[in-house]
């Protein structure tokens, strides 16, 4: 849900599929997205898999959209930003579930108008597409067995020798090479895989986004989050601790969507993140 530099790119068409952030691909009901100020629809990418930031469940209760063209409707912190600007844009949501590595692909086929799924600016993701003003500040973090011989760890030296991964393609895993003496494990392509193989004791830790880091010892009482002692965490550039609202080149939504996105308040930021924490799922 966070935060979580990047591959450079080989080529421009090979990096608009490693640029992106987690996909089945976009629907094929979406495919009419264009990013058109005249259209009557918002069409957005998200993972629904990453909460707080984003999930599915199986009711429309607190505020959750219906997933275009699949089961279940998509709720978090990123949904109810989306919905704010959707309203500002006077268009409905539409929310298209996406994995990770088709959003950009997603986005640049003009599959959706839009991506609201936690993504960073980074200056490589910004050669394929552009992005808004940034809707959230990230904190990176650690999570671990509340019960594991990381359990009292407070700084990156204490984490030498962990075996610690991260979500394939994020900053989240590039960052990991800042810890001396680190047993960097395969990236996983989900947060659901991360806690699965922490839980099982074949990672000692992941590197998350405070958010998710909170959902995942909530939802999970064998976990705990870490926070890194100031002198001794990770070392982000602005761009990489923004998140930001993707979008295709030349978009004609962009000054609309920073000028709400102006309109919200930090208050009501915190709310909404507040809100999502208290409403994700206790369990995925």
């Amino acid at each position: 849900m966070t935060v979580k530099a990047w591959k450079k790119t080989l080529a421009a068409l090979t990096g608009l599929f490693i640029l992106a952030g987690c996909g089945n691909g976009a629907t094929e009901d979406s495919s009419a997205a264009n990013g058109s100020a005249d259209s009557d629809t918002f069409v957005v990418g998200m993972e629904a898999g990453y909460p707080p930031f984003n999930w599915t469940q199986n009711d429309d209760s607190n505020g959750a959209v219906k997933i275009e063209g699949a089961d279940g409707y998509a709720n978090g912190y990123d949904v109810q930003m989306a919905q704010k600007v959707a309203e500002g844009l006077g268009k409905e949501l539409v929310i298209v579930k996406t994995e990770w590595d088709g959003l950009v692909p997603a986005l640049v086929s003009s599959k959706i108008d839009a991506i609201v799924a936690g993504m960073s600016p980074t200056d490589e993701r910004k050669e394929a597409i552009d992005f808004s003003d940034s809707y959230y500040t990230t904190e990176l973090v650690m999570v671990v067995k509340a019960d594991g011989a990381y359990a009292n760890a407070a700084s990156l030296a204490d984490f030498a020798d962990a075996k610690v991964t991260a979500q394939l393609n994020t900053l989240h895993y590039d960052v990991i090479d800042q810890i001396e003496g680190v047993q960097k494990q395969p990236a996983m392509d989900s947060f659901t895989s991360m806690r699965v193989a922490l839980e099982s004791g074949t990672i000692d830790a992941y590197v998350s986004e405070r958010p998710e880091a909170i959902s995942a010892s909530a939802a999970n009482p064998a976990f705990k989050m870490i926070e890194l002692d100031k002198a001794d965490t990770f070392e982000l550039s602005a761009a990489d601790s923004e998140i930001a609202i993707g979008l295709i080149k030349g978009s004609e939504l962009k000054d609309q969507i920073n000028e709400i996105l102006s309109g919200i308040t930090e208050e009501e930021r915190i709310q909404m993140m507040d809100e999502a924490i208290q409403n994700q799922p206790s369990a995925e």
